[in-house]
């Protein structure tokens, strides 16, 4: 029997693999497993000692085994919805079951005579749970559009339920956490305003710029080359470049002092916000506009309308999910970039990122990251799911 014929029937006796990502998570989080999944340590600096799943218990680290197993079997499934099922509950088990099994584990090796005493999560607890939520979102991919909705506010409920529930409170990030809460919904506040302001501001001033590039062909080159340029600033750079002149204009001029306009504050990560903006905003435009099919506005010139109305009710609509798609870049961009903004007094939730970092307070920098984490994927969910429904009706 030939070599080529022995391997096409070890292929065949392989059971056919429905769904490799599954597969991909289950052997990453197998591998996680073995690394440290909380670290104790005898204050706040100190370094820790590691706990593993198999030292914390064998029961734990088993249900961490099985939900493993359920996602290692999914990708296996035919069925396209059982497979999405069983996706979406080994994810959501797997992250539910860390969530109480870490709480439980920090509060079993709290000591009274060590009030100083730090229980941090390790990196095997982030790549379980890393896992878990990308388990859950590649099952999302394959359900109707109501399951889309239900399944990840229920999932998010159970989370917030079990953080309510004070399960958590022992772990040095619960900690931190409450020991920022004063300040921490009007950091918050203010990044998710600066946000806001600096994508309408970019929009507005993406629109001239937009119409100059697709129909003035010769103002195409120069918006794209300082669009670019400005694009390969780093934001640190920029930021620092905006104090000079932004600290003269208050000084000199007394309507902008007025306005809060200064070298620190909201105006320089505002004006670097808009600046980050353009860039996406006018390239996905630019590009939408431009694959408008030609025969669809020679059809709707020959109906008699005028560019103005062609613009409005032929090109606008059908560039609309580019539209949108620059729009999500540059509002996850935002967000992101709304932490550095924090070195110049703009607050935010970088406030708590650079505080960390002074104080090598890992826990203290997560308190900043994961809210900026999660607010992020919360917007790209949403705007993918408008332009899921936005596709389907075209």
């Amino acid at each position: 029997m030939s070599v080529a014929s022995l391997g096409h029937r070890r292929e065949s006796l392989l059971p056919m693999v429905r769904d490799r990502v599954a597969l991909i998570l289950a052997f990453v989080a197998a591998a996680g497993c073995f690394g440290a999944f909380l670290s104790v340590a005898p204050n706040r600096l100190a370094d820790g000692r590691p706990l593993t799943l198999w030292h914390i218990g064998s029961l734990q680290a088993a249900i961490i085994v099985a939900f493993l197993l359920l996602l290692f079997i999914a990708g296996f499934i035919r069925n396209e919805a059982s497979r999405a099922g069983l996706l979406f509950a080994s994810g959501a088990g797997l992250t539910i079951s860390l969530l109480l099994i870490a709480g439980a584990a920090a509060s079993a090796h709290l000591d009274p005579q060590e009030p100083a005493r730090r229980l941090s999560l390790g990196p095997a607890f982030w790549i379980l749970l890393s896992v878990g939520v990308l388990a859950c979102f590649q099952s999302l991919q394959r359900t109707a559009r109501f399951w889309k909705f239900a399944l990840p506010l229920a999932l998010s409920a159970a989370i917030v339920a079990i953080a309510a529930s004070g399960e958590l409170n022992s772990l040095s990030l619960a900690r931190e956490f409450y020991a920022q809460r004063a300040t921490f919904g009007i950091e918050l506040l203010r990044h998710v305003s600066l946000v806001a302001a600096a994508v309408l501001l970019a929009t507005l001033c993406a629109i001239p710029l937009i119409l100059a590039a697709v129909y003035r062909p010769r103002a195409r080159a120069p918006i794209f080359t300082t669009l670019n340029l400005l694009q390969t600033i780093p934001s640190i750079a920029l930021f620092g470049l905006l104090i000079a002149p932004l600290s003269f204009l208050a000084a000199h001029v007394p309507l902008a002092s007025t306005l809060g306009i200064g070298g620190i504050g909201a105006a320089p990560a505002l004006i670097a916000l808009v600046l980050y903006g353009l860039l996406p905003l006018v390239r996905s435009a630019d590009a939408g506009l431009r694959n408008v099919p030609a025969d669809i506005r020679d059809a709707a010139r020959g109906m008699g309308m005028t560019p103005r109305e062609i613009f409005r009710k032929v090109d606008l609509p059908l560039a609309l999910p580019a539209l949108i798609s620059g729009l999500r870049v540059v509002t996850v961009q935002s967000i992101g970039l709304a932490i550095v903004a924090a070195l110049i007094g703009a607050g935010g939730l970088g406030t708590f990122v650079f505080q960390g970092i002074g104080e090598y307070a890992l826990d203290l920098v997560l308190v900043g990251a994961l809210p900026t984490i999660l607010l992020a994927v919360a917007i790209d969910a949403l705007f993918q799911i408008a332009l899921a429904s936005l596709r389907s009706r075209s």
